[in-house]
């Protein structure tokens, strides 16, 4: 399917790895000129040359701004130097890195706030920033990756199952306060086989846990219809989906990209 994107723009935030990474390298395929942003330059650096790799000739420019986008003042100066690069601004990715692995009793007032700036607030100033550059676009859009977890609780992380039930709050309601001029989604990812799962399935071999690596994705697979774990790229996909014309009467969903693993309707 002909997505017709060449030649727009994104800006796509934690984009140094994982899905962000992914979704960047979709849209740069389809010949968006794309922004993405990280704390660490050694690994934006390294997600550049991922990008440019990974399209070739024919892929859309790459812009690497290093960002904390749990600053305010960095977040301003990510998007302007965005809209400084490309001309203007098309599409907004969101994207967080996952707070960390706790229940409730452990968790400590300070990780609460945390998780409010890092998985809400910096959408919230993202898209603030972004925003009037959106309104001058013929195809503004904005699609947040969230989780599965803020439709079904997953055991331990108490944080994103809490925290990241605002970002479905505020998609869906600037859905109906953007539009018609942007559209606004969210994709609802699964069990991915980002950085972070290959960390955690490493050190469940090196525990013991499983024999091998292979095993490992395995048993993550057990619960799951599709029998795999996704590939990073396949969200990127739908999330280049979400950006395009194609997808121009989809507005205030929320998808989950699971494989089918979650139960609820």
């Amino acid at each position: 399917m002909e997505l017709e994107l060449d030649g727009n723009s994104a800006l796509v935030t934690a984009s140094s790895s994982g899905l962000g990474l992914a979704s960047a390298t979709a849209l740069a395929d389809e010949g968006v000129d794309v922004a993405i942003c990280g704390r660490d330059e050694d690994r934006l650096a390294d997600a550049k040359a991922q990008i440019e790799d990974a399209t070739g000739d024919d892929g859309g420019a790459v812009l690497a701004h290093p960002t904390d986008v749990t600053d305010p003042d960095e977040v301003e100066a990510l998007v302007e130097a965005t809209v400084a690069e490309f001309g203007g601004l098309d599409h907004l990715v969101t994207s967080a890195g996952g707070p960390p692995s706790t229940t409730f009793l452990e968790t400590t007032e300070r990780q609460w706030y945390e998780a409010y700036d890092q998985l809400v607030m910096s959408l919230v100033w993202t898209i603030e920033n972004a925003h009037p550059h959106l309104l001058e676009s013929d195809a503004g859009s904005i699609v947040c990756i969230t989780s599965k977890s803020v439709q079904e609780v997953i055991d331990g992380l108490m944080l994103s199952n809490s925290v990241r039930r605002s970002v479905i709050g505020l998609v869906k309601t600037i859905s109906r306060e953007f539009a018609p001029e942007i559209r606004a989604n969210a994709v609802l990812p699964g069990t991915v086989e980002t950085p972070r799962i290959e960390e955690l399935v490493e050190a469940r071999v090196e525990d013991g846990t499983y024999d091998d690596y292979e095993q490992g994705l395995a048993e993550m697979a057990s619960d799951i219809p599709v029998d795999r774990i996704g590939d990073p790229r396949e969200l990127g996909d739908v999330v280049a989906f979400l950006s395009s014309e194609r997808a121009s009467y989809v507005n205030g969903a929320s998808i989950p990209i699971d494989g089918g693993s979650m139960r609820s309707v």
